[in-house]
């Protein structure tokens, strides 16, 4: 009974290091134009990963940070919420939409979209009952056309 038991949690412990040796890391810059003529971008602006890789966020250009748009982020997993002029990371824990705002630049268009797994039966509700304030609405829809391409 003892050995069973045993056995059972040292499959259980290699499955979880196999699952997260699996997990991929993803980096998106943070800038104040793409050079062709975009200005106060993430570069890439969407991105499609799995639930348990990590999204990092590099400062290329100083007065910027990446933080959360709430209203869109999957219930459960803690809102990122970067400081200005460091990098930030979060891991996306589960399946679904993530949306992502630069504070200071948010109504200029500074938002990007991230896709974790099949976001169908998550949070798209948020997603459908959002609206992105000001000029970051033009980029937001133009974001939302990535997803079902």
């Amino acid at each position: 009974m003892r050995f069973a038991r045993l056995a059972t949690m040292a499959a259980l412990s290699l499955a979880w290091a196999g699952s997260a040796a699996l997990a991929a890391e993803h980096e998106i810059k943070i800038k104040n134009t793409n050079g062709k003529g975009k200005f106060m971008v993430f570069e890439p602006e969407f991105l499609k990963v799995a639930p348990g890789d990590t999204v990092k966020f590099v400062i290329v250009d100083k007065s910027h940070n990446a933080e959360a748009i709430t209203e869109v982020w999957p219930e459960g997993v803690e809102p990122l919420k970067g400081e200005m002029n460091q990098d930030a990371e979060f891991v996306a824990e589960k399946p679904g939409i993530y949306g992502i705002k630069c504070r200071p630049h948010y109504t200029m268009g500074m938002v990007a979209l991230i896709v974790a797994g099949e976001p169908t039966n998550t949070n798209k509700d948020q997603l459908d009952a959002f609206k992105a304030p000001g000029g970051a609405k033009k980029r937001w829809d133009e974001l939302l056309k990535q997803l079902n391409p």
